[in-house]
């Protein structure tokens, strides 16, 4: 059967791609920075994608949590299931920070049958404690596939054209087993605008192929457990917005805040279904500004008027996407200067290892810096431009190769996580973009 990727001939005419060879030993006879470096390559490779593309900035996001048999295995210690849930908690935490008006659900797939852990929540606490209680659930059975995308569907098909709609499947098992054609599902879930993304971790199975391809979504096998850290927080990232998808004027609201000392008693909208009868009745809250609705914690959609309330740093913070940094650019190590004493520019502690360093506004790092994961919500360095202008002759400085440093400026911050690699790679920073919140916000139609 001829080649069907490329179409050249025969597979047995080919020759051998012998990757075998690209796999080399360290001088201790490890392998493990050889697999590192594919997995530094990949993360460079997203890094210089093209950026030029709109963003969805209201998001919804299904996770579907696989709890079969196959979630049992070790190779994940201790377990798969448990691995993933303590992940996820982490990823939750960090998807509500940098996208603060989003929402997130729970689905859970095990004994060929699909159940709702947790139903679209903008509350962090809420989606982590569901996590949480299912950590005591044996794993069991086959999942379905089918089952659990059209669990999603059902609510986020109906949602509006200018958020976007998202599934994130964490798949154990290398099979499914569904009461029906899976491609149908597959097909209803493209014509819905429903983004397809699978994290697997045993093999790459077709069918995970087939839906993410015709959802445009992403799909990747871990290696272990830091590469499925750095694979799952790749979609805490806002993806690309559809061509067709239409831009909104949204209304939002700016809740007015009022302390313990100021408030009268009342009970809070967000816990009218609550069995304790003293949950939500505090003096304190945010109270909605069209219709006077109280609510503990922001952002919410007022159940009352139907407003979006939000504060200000919500939405400063779902716009840092939008204004990334240039490409790193890579510096030969033999390059730089040797034995010329440096100290931290974050905390004054000399630097040891190699080191780079900064002229002016180019900052640079060393390749141990996780670039995939850097957060950059603002460029720190604004502030210091004319300062860097005056003293880049005389004054150089470098980031340490080893400690997570924490660089602020008046609104927001940089953090930088360095690793243990040893080759360079320099940062550009843009200048600083402020955004001005506003009542009615234009969804889905920024670009970075």
């Amino acid at each position: 059967m001829a080649d069907e990727e490329d179409g050249k001939g025969y597979r047995w005419e080919t020759e051998y791609e012998r990757t075998w060879e690209a796999i080399q030993e360290d001088e201790s006879g490890l392998l493990q920075p050889s697999v590192l470096d594919f997995v530094h390559r990949a993360k460079r490779k997203q890094m210089l994608a093209k950026k030029n593309v709109r963003l969805g900035m209201m998001r919804h996001l299904y996770i579907v949590v696989d709890f079969s048999e196959a979630m049992a295995e070790p190779d994940l210690k201790p377990t798969r299931l448990i691995c993933t849930l303590k992940m996820l908690e982490l990823f939750v935490e960090e998807f509500f920070d940098q996208n603060p008006i989003s929402n997130v659900g729970v689905i859970s797939t095990c004994n060929k049958r699909a159940q709702k852990l947790c139903e679209l929540a903008g509350n962090t606490g809420k989606v982590v404690e569901a996590l949480k209680s299912c950590k005591t659930q044996v794993p069991s059975g086959e999942p379905s596939l089918q089952n659990s995308l059209e669990l999603a569907a059902e609510v986020l098909r109906h949602l509006p054209v200018h958020t976007s709609r998202e599934v994130l499947i964490i798949m154990g098992s290398l099979t499914t087993c569904d009461p029906g054609n899976i491609q149908t599902t597959i097909e209803t879930m493209r014509k819905c605008n429903i983004r397809c993304s699978i994290v697997g971790l045993a093999a790459e199975v077709y069918v995970c192929c087939r839906l993410t391809k015709t959802t445009g979504g992403t799909y990747n096998v871990i290696l272990d457990e830091n590469h499925f850290k750095d694979i799952l927080f790749q979609h805490a990232i806002p993806p690309p917005v559809t061509g067709n998808a239409e831009s909104s004027l949204i209304r939002m609201g700016f809740p007015y805040h009022r302390t313990e000392t100021e408030g009268k008693p009342s009970l809070c909208f967000c816990h009218l279904d609550s069995q304790n009868p003293s949950d939500g009745l505090s003096k304190g809250g945010y109270f909605c500004p069209q219709c006077n609705g109280k609510y503990c914690t922001l952002p919410v959609e007022c159940k009352v008027c139907g407003l979006t309330l939000v504060s200000a740093p919500h939405l400063a913070r779902s716009y840092h996407h939008l204004f990334a940094l240039e490409p790193f650019d890579e510096v030969p190590p033999d390059t730089l200067p040797a034995d010329t004493p440096v100290t931290c520019f974050a905390c004054q502690v000399s630097i040891t290892d190699k080191h780079v360093w900064m002229f002016t506004c180019h900052w640079v790092l060393p390749k141990g810096g996780d670039f995939s994961f850097t957060h950059v919500h603002t460029d720190h360095g604004f502030s210091l431009k004319e300062d860097c202008k005056l003293l880049a002759p005389v004054y150089k400085s470098a980031y340490c190769a080893s400690p997570h440093l924490s660089m602020h400026s008046s609104e927001m911050s940089i953090i930088v996580s360095s690793a243990r690699n040893s080759s360079v790679w320099t940062v550009t920073f843009s200048s600083t973009t402020h955004c001005t919140p506003a009542p009615a916000v234009q969804a889905g139609s920024s670009t970075r």
